[in-house]
């Protein structure tokens, strides 16, 4: 069983590629997911948060506020460091166990994660395909998407690893600054080149 990784900064649409995958009968761990999960309320993870932050970190439910939380690290690079040196490990634990390969029919799976190359998550995987937009388009869509400023998703793009690193790094490109229709095909062309690379 081979990893694909699939990942592109935010606002690139790795939702909706990874959808596409799926309809191809595609399996994917998404790392934003495994994310959420290790800090559900109940997680030693939350309570180290929570402790570390204090108690305002949290909803009136005793969830994670991740929109404060962001708020938080992506002002304070420290805060940032720590939160990442605390979940990192955790969600790489958690991604290896859910990416087993023994019930999944198809050669692959797919690992979507937007800190694919920014973290050692790379290491999991044997290709590497990067989604790529434009920085203006990704402003675009994440501002429509979450009730971000257009200056915090600027930060968040500028913690991120630069468009032209990301690129350099691919082992496939899926240029979704196209028609869905376009962007379809890309991923079902790639779908059969890796049916017979990995079959």
């Amino acid at each position: 069983m081979k990893i694909a990784g699939l990942t592109g900064g935010i606002g690139s649409g790795k939702s909706t590629v990874a959808r596409l995958f799926g309809e191809l009968g595609v399996h994917w761990v998404d790392a934003d997911d495994v994310a959420r999960e290790v800090v559900e309320p109940g997680t030693p993870a939350l309570e180290r948060i929570a402790k570390h932050f204090g108690k305002h970190i949290l909803t009136s439910e005793g969830a994670l506020d991740r929109a404060q939380l962001r708020g938080i690290v992506f002002q304070q690079p420290e805060e940032r460091a720590w939160l990442e040196s605390l979940l990192h490990p955790i969600i790489r634990d958690e991604l290896i166990r859910q990416l087993n390969p023994e019930n999944y029919q198809l050669p692959y799976v797919l690992l979507v994660s937007p800190l694919l190359l920014e973290t050692d998550q790379h290491e999991l995987v044997d290709k590497i395909f990067v989604i790529d937009v434009p920085k203006d388009v990704q402003l675009e869509r994440t501002m429509a998407r979450d009730t971000n400023s257009r200056e915090q998703v600027e930060r968040i793009i500028a913690a991120q690893i630069s468009r032209e690193d990301r690129l350099a790094r691919a082992d496939e490109v899926i240029d979704n600054d196209r028609p869905l229709d376009d962007v379809t095909r890309q991923v079902r062309e790639l779908h059969e080149r890796l049916l017979v690379d990995f079959g």
